[in-house]
């Protein structure tokens, strides 16, 4: 393989592999906007995987695995609005207590799937475009949830700068009580987001397991969901900037197993440990940076919202 090739290969593997910690992302950029922080997004991811594995070997369709992947983090994600608003719970507590549940639930929900045979999604190449140089192969002959991973970012920027709803986002992120004062439901307001931001992480726990892994394994979000909540703070709760932190996290997984396959004289472990060491640099990086120009972030994040009586 010569040198483009391998570059082209490398690239097209960063956009795979970073895409289910973009959707994750994006996600949990749309639901802190709201002032909810949810750190399940390991465990929804996990569930969107194995629910999405199960669907399509039951039924042999994947529209309804995605479907069901969408609807099980749509419930999920209430469920966790739900204890935050209404039981005032500690929403980082609940977070992880979320994951904790749901990753003993999939690990032996999932021991009849491992292994098993189930309709995946294969890559189609968008005609013409697929043609470009370089671009064509890197990011025009994905799968569909790549494509739908283009327009889910620029759609969520819309949704949150360019809306009525977005406009109610920021507002009871920043200023609950006002945002009350003025009309708007906050907790509403903040379900949906909540629900909104699970989905989408359901959705790239699918992407694993119908496109990158194609079936199930225990674990197999391997610390993903972690890594998406970790890139909002780098993103500076932007999803165009997501974009970039996602695909840094996806450019390393696919740089090291291109590594690997070429029997590349380094320990695999070391490669293997490689992505998420970048991400904790980049994250270091970012939190110095912020030090010097804050982040605009949500002044209510994570403060339990108590309506005055």
């Amino acid at each position: 393989m010569d040198d483009l090739a391998f570059i082209t290969a490398v690239a097209a593997g960063m956009v795979r592999s970073g895409t289910p910690v973009l959707l994750a992302a994006v996600g949990e950029c749309l639901t802190e906007r709201s002032g909810i922080l949810n750190l399940g997004m390991e465990g929804i991811m996990l569930a969107g995987a194995l629910t999405a594995v199960i669907v399509s070997y039951l039924t042999g369709n994947i529209f309804f695995a995605i479907i069901a992947a969408l609807a099980i983090g749509a419930l999920i994600g209430l469920l966790h609005a739900f204890l935050c608003l209404y039981f005032h719970v500690n929403q980082v507590a609940t977070g992880i207590a979320v994951t904790i549940l749901l990753s003993g639930i999939t690990a032996f929900c999932g021991i009849d799937y491992v292994g098993k045979s189930i309709h995946s999604i294969s890559a189609y190449k968008v005609p013409w475009l697929s043609e470009l140089p370089f671009f064509g192969s890197v990011f025009f002959n994905q799968d569909i949830l790549v494509y739908l991973s283009y327009a889910i970012v620029p759609l969520t920027y819309f949704l949150i700068n360019g809306t009525r709803f977005g406009l109610s986002l920021k507002a009871v992120g920043e200023e609950p009580r006002a945002a009350a004062a003025a009309g708007v439901s906050v907790f509403r307001t903040r379900c949906i987001a909540t629900a909104l931001g699970a989905m989408l992480a359901a959705l790239g726990g699918a992407y694993l397991s119908l496109v990158y892994a194609q079936g199930w394994t225990e674990n197999i979000t391997a610390g993903r969901g972690w890594i998406a909540v970790g890139l909002v703070m780098f993103a500076s709760w932007n999803p165009w900037k997501a974009v970039l932190g996602a695909y840094l996290f996806g450019l390393a997984i696919s740089l090291q197993l291109r590594l690997q396959a070429a029997g590349a004289d380094v320990s695999p472990y070391l490669l293997g440990m490689a992505p998420y060491l970048l991400v904790i640099l980049v994250l270091a990086v970012s939190k110095l940076r912020q030090k010097k120009i804050p982040a605009a972030g949500p002044t209510a994040l994570s403060i339990p919202y108590l309506p005055q009586v």
